[in-house]
């Protein structure tokens, strides 16, 4: 039957190659997200057996810590599609590696600013807060001591990101296994003054995210000495690196896709407080719920960065019709990996639900929750991976101003209304996110199918150059 349309018989053949090649890209980085992810929840249990105020510390703090580090690890995601692109180019190893030594000092200012941030925004967020004194102390002893750790992950962001420009996934695979399992003893040991330590509570937690940080960026210091690809960098080598254009061309293609991040990290957060007007129960549902999502939505988003690899070295090698494919690939699997979630939870969702919470008023709540997360997985699934194939043509910009638009000139004003002025209360912000997703999804589809064809095949030798 598909002979009769050679280019369709074409197409799929194409994607049958691609597939797996993408597949075998994200799977890593999958496992590296969780790990990652990890690392968040062994601090809250941590904290939790500490008692109830260092637990609110330490959600508190976190969340303060969340707000800006998304804004950071954004913007030096803009490293994966320039070096990719160089990457597909052919250009020589040790010029990538200029500028991946500017971009660490680039890092190193950066993180410095960020601490600094941290510390002018902690005592006004804490008043806004409210918290009573013991738990204020608490937290501000978890961000301070969380602060120091901005370098080193600043610094993991530029060599995770030049390694995943290299289609090395597994390096912050090595890297993540490391530092969930540095953070998850250090949390203990430190928080409750195991060993002989002092007992630091929740302090303890921040310092092992420090701990953590440092050990992440040891591993990929190894890497960079040991892998023949990343060793031919050479960015070790001894002198300052001349001055030229990576600081400008990281904060012009990074600020928007820090923007695009903030922009879905911060809607979520504003849901969560949204959810708080409605009582315990609805809150606790709407946890496990979004939890649960998010842990999914770590396979789309895992499958969108793999695509920016991809895209970004067809780009390199000025492959015109495989830029296309290849973003289209992505998209493709992003989809149908959100849809075998999205059954999961429609088709299992007691299952899932049983094992956050045995309450059967938040059960069912959750459950009902798990219905609309499963159209919101979809097109989370969609929007990431577009975003992804985006990244690797370079194309920031106009999708910044789709996802902020979708997410809060579409998404939380209807979320808003649905809840409060309608008799669908808090399934009303759940309709809203899916909306804002939806308008996201089909805005980015729509941008890169008409962008990538545009993509001149002269960028290779512009790359040379």
């Amino acid at each position: 039957m598909l002979t009769q349309f050679p280019r369709v018989s074409r197409l799929l053949s194409a994607v049958r190659l691609e597939a797996p090649v993408n597949l075998r890209l994200a799977l890593p980085l999958i496992l590296a997200q969780i790990s990652f992810v990890s690392m968040g929840t062994v601090d809250t249990i941590v904290a939790g057996r500490m008692g109830e105020a260092e637990l609110a510390a330490v959600a508190v703090g976190a969340n303060v810590w969340f707000v800006l580090f998304i804004l950071f690890m954004g913007l030096f995601m803009a490293c994966t599609p320039i070096v990719a692109q160089r990457v597909g180019a052919g250009r020589d190893p040790q010029l990538i590696g200029l500028f991946v030594r500017r971009a660490a000092l680039l890092a190193v200012a950066m993180g410095l600013g960020w601490m600094g941030l941290l510390h002018l925004v902690m005592g006004p967020a804490m008043d806004w807060l409210a918290l009573n004194t013991r738990t204020r102390e608490f937290a501000e002893g978890y961000l301070f001591a969380v602060s120091w750790s901005a370098v080193p992950f600043c610094l993991c962001f530029v060599a995770r990101n030049t390694a995943e420009g290299f289609g090395l996934t597994r390096a912050p695979l090595y890297a993540g296994l490391v530092g969930a399992a540095v953070n998850a003893i250090a949390a203990s040991v430190l928080g409750f003054g195991w060993l002989g330590f002092p007992a630091l509570g929740p302090a303890g937690c921040g310092w092992a995210s420090v701990l953590a940080g440092i050990s992440m960026f040891a591993v990929y210091v190894v890497l960079y000495r040991r892998v023949p690809s990343l060793r031919a960098l050479r960015v070790f080598r001894a002198g300052w690196p001349p001055r030229q254009s990576e600081e400008r061309e990281i904060l012009l293609l990074g600020g928007p896709i820090a923007a695009i991040l903030a922009a879905e990290a911060w809607l979520f957060l504003g849901g969560a407080l949204l959810m708080a007007r409605f009582g315990d129960a609805v809150i606790a549902a709407h946890q496990i719920a979004i939890n649960f999502a998010s842990l999914t939505f770590m396979v789309p988003l895992s499958i969108g960065m793999a695509t920016t690899v991809r895209v970004g070295h067809a780009v390199g090698a000025g492959m015109r019709e495989a830029v296309v494919l290849r973003g289209q690939t992505g998209m493709l699997l992003g989809a149908i990996l959100a849809l075998i979630s999205a059954a999961s939870m429609l088709l299992l969702p007691g299952l899932i639900v049983s094992v956050y919470t045995d309450v059967v008023a938040v059960a069912e709540m959750a459950a009902g929750f798990l219905g609309l997360a499963a159209l919101f997985q979809v097109f989370d699934g969609i929007q990431a991976t577009a975003n992804g194939a985006l990244r690797g043509i370079k194309d920031t910009r106009l999708p910044m101003l789709v996802t902020v638009a979708a997410y809060w000139v579409v998404g939380m004003p209807l979320a808003v209304w649905l809840a409060f002025s309608t008799a669908l209360g808090p399934r009303g912000i759940w309709i809203g996110f899916i909306a804002g997703l939806a308008v996201a999804a089909a805005g980015l589809s729509w941008r890169f199918a008409v962008r990538a064809p545009q993509v001149h095949v002269a960028i290779r030798s512009q790359l040379m150059t």
